[in-house]
């Protein structure tokens, strides 16, 4: 069981930055792949970006050059430093991992909300123009 707790979501001015933070505990954080997800008011989740365990990482197209994933497996931690934002990138952001144990593993895409087995409460990020 993993148990996964987001930090860092507050309000900023547009073309400001945030790094958000998720922590996870229980044991393996290495082999988990993690993503982060937006939901905005009256929307769905969509993927944001994800970290695999071999460290590649992945990013939804309105997102690329401005944000950036990393993971530090020591603190058992995912971040998402987030830049230039504007407030089409206000939400909720969610964290959400995976293992690589299953069978299916190699395949996933990680840009979906299915493919994960573990989510976060989420944490508010508001951009205000």
């Amino acid at each position: 069981q993993v148990q996964l707790v987001e930090s860092g979501g507050r309000l900023v001015l547009s073309g400001g930055s945030l790094r958000l933070s998720c922590t996870a505990s229980g044991r393996a954080f290495r082999d988990y792949a993690l993503g982060w997800f937006q939901q905005a008011p009256g929307k769905e989740r969509e993927f944001v970006a994800a970290v695999k365990w071999d460290d590649s990482t992945y990013y939804g197209d309105s997102v690329k050059g401005r944000f950036t994933i990393s993971r530090d497996n020591a603190k058992n931690t995912v971040f998402l430093q987030m830049n230039s934002l504007t407030p089409e990138d206000a939400g909720i952001y969610y964290c959400a991992a995976v293992s690589s144990w299953g069978t299916m593993a190699r395949y996933l895409s990680l840009r979906y909300t299915f493919e994960y087995e573990y989510w976060g409460q989420g944490t508010q990020v508001t951009v205000s123009s």
